[in-house]
């Protein structure tokens, strides 16, 4: 499910997303150099992991997951692709070691690479093979096409404001599909018992 596309800007975002909370989310982030430039706004909004590396490659990410195992928290943030071809077959993997209990979130690269086009296409692929509630796209290329002042002259890493502008949209959706999450279990479980509710 696409959840991520917002007109994001710096001071335009939810007051949910724009106010960071020392208290750590039930939230894990696994990405590359691109999610590296933006760990310390990630961690003031709550993350309490974030496991980033520079030239991470997305094969990487299913073996990462899975040193995790079960301390893997309900939401699971992924950023791959920046730096070779994300297959289909490795996007898959990841969301079924997360298992049918977590959220995953798919983050878009921006890059001017030619694999970069083809890997968000796979991401969007791999949402569409799971149920909506359990996969979700978060666009930071298109987010970011639109303010190409948050990067550097490479058009890949992030200055100041795009790891503020990257750490918030990340946020915000995390927040949005837990809360919609919430609803849903509420309103089915209204008068039938009582419901499970993932974290935030």
């Amino acid at each position: 499910m696409l959840v991520g596309t917002l007109a994001v800007g710096i001071g335009v975002l939810d007051a949910a997303s724009a106010a960071a909370s020392a208290t750590a989310k039930d939230r894990y982030a696994l990405g590359d150099s691109v999610m590296l430039g933006a760990r310390n706004d990630l961690k003031g909004l709550g993350f309490a992991v974030v496991d980033a590396t520079e030239s991470r490659q997305a094969y990487s990410g299913p073996a990462r997951l899975r040193q995790r195992g079960d301390k893997l928290p309900s939401n699971v943030v992924i950023h791959l692709g920046t730096n070779g071809t994300f297959p289909l077959s490795v996007c898959k993997a990841m969301v079924k070691v997360a298992g049918p209990d977590r959220r995953v979130f798919l983050v878009t690269v921006h890059a001017p690479r030619s694999w970069a086009k083809g890997n968000n296409e796979v991401i969007r692929q791999c949402d569409e093979a799971f149920a909506d509630d359990r996969v979700h796209v978060i666009d930071w290329n298109g987010a970011v096409t639109t303010h190409p002042r948050w990067l550097y002259n490479d058009r890949i890493h992030l200055r100041p404001a795009g790891a503020k502008a990257f750490a918030e949209l990340i946020d915000v959706t995390v927040d949005r599909a837990a809360a919609d999450a919430h609803s849903k279990a509420v309103s089915e479980a209204s008068g039938a018992g009582t419901a499970r509710v993932m974290e935030q």
